[in-house]
């Protein structure tokens, strides 16, 4: 299990606490957890910022940091407060450069683990300005590994992109989870083909595979989930999770977030899932459920 920190960032998640979410850092790290996937558009860089601060302060040996860039949030123009303007996605070999160098400063290391392309559309990432970015930040010694975090809902359609640079693609990040299996069909089977590594991203679905959300669960502005999980899809959701209870019935001993958790890692073709903690308490219940292992065949039947 990873540790997945968008929501420390402190925007699109409800409001958060630095000192909670430095807390809730701590709390992975001291449960185990070896790796971390943030982004630079996380909070304008403020959840790469917390991630540096924590490292500074442990120097923890083996930890993997993951990011990503292509969602521009230097540019000028109706800008806020701290001089960022409006996000729009740039995939232009110059710009995503300059990301992965800022990124550089912000976790203060000399080389990024991992530098994955954001979430871009298919038009973005047909052209040839991405690969060569990813391409020469490599033979620069900047990053050690290059990703792609495949936009959700559109990881089947994509995946001819997955077959045109194999070759220089280490790790893919895939929306995967126990409602949302689009991921089995295609792109797995070619993670596998080619070994590349597979991060499962939204693994308990926005909190959902929690168990603590209901048809009547409401959402604050500054939070993403007003869109992903309308009244709609929460109706949606809410029934297929029913469907599951025996799933969760069968381990008395475990939360509903930790056995979503170990479906996630018991496919193959996945290497680590990596849920969001806003505090120690979450942090350190997502990480046990490492522990417990992939799911038993009679459970994924």
């Amino acid at each position: 299990m990873g540790f997945g920190a968008w929501a420390i960032g402190g925007m699109n998640w409800g409001p958060t606490d630095d000192d909670v979410s430095l807390a809730a850092l701590n709390a992975a790290l001291d449960a185990g957890v070896t790796f971390i996937d943030t982004a630079d558009v996380y909070g304008f860089g403020h959840s790469e910022k917390l991630i540096e601060q924590v490292v500074r302060e442990r120097k923890p040996k083996d930890l993997v940091i993951a990011t990503k860039a292509g969602n521009d949030f230097y540019n000028a123009g109706d800008s806020d407060d701290a001089g960022y303007g409006p996000i729009r996605q740039t995939y232009d070999k110059d710009y995503i450069v300059f990301a992965a160098e800022q990124s550089l400063k912000r976790l203060n290391v000399e080389a990024l683990d991992i530098l994955q392309l954001h979430s871009g559309d298919i038009e973005q990432l047909e052209r040839d300005d991405p690969w060569e970015a990813l391409e020469l930040l490599k033979k620069q010694g900047k990053i050690k590994h290059a990703g792609w975090s495949i936009q959700s809902f559109q990881e089947t359609t994509q995946a001819h992109i997955l077959d045109a640079h194999h070759e220089l693609i280490d790790i893919i990040q895939v929306r995967y989870n126990l409602l949302e299996r689009e991921a089995e069909k295609v792109l797995f089977p070619k993670a596998l083909e080619y070994g590349t590594g597979v991060i499962v991203r939204i693994p308990i679905l926005f909190g959902l595979l929690t168990g603590k959300f209901t048809r009547d669960s409401k959402f604050g502005e500054d939070d993403h989930r007003n869109m992903n999980l309308s009244a709609e899809k929460l109706e949606a959701y809410l029934g297929q999770l029913e469907s599951l209870q025996p799933l969760y019935d069968q381990f008395p001993d475990q939360t509903m977030t930790q056995v979503s958790l170990r479906f996630c890692i018991t496919h193959p073709a996945c290497h680590v899932a990596i849920p969001g903690a806003k505090t120690p308490k979450q942090a350190a219940e997502n990480a046990a459920a490492g522990g417990f292992g992939p799911l038993p065949a009679d459970a994924l039947a």
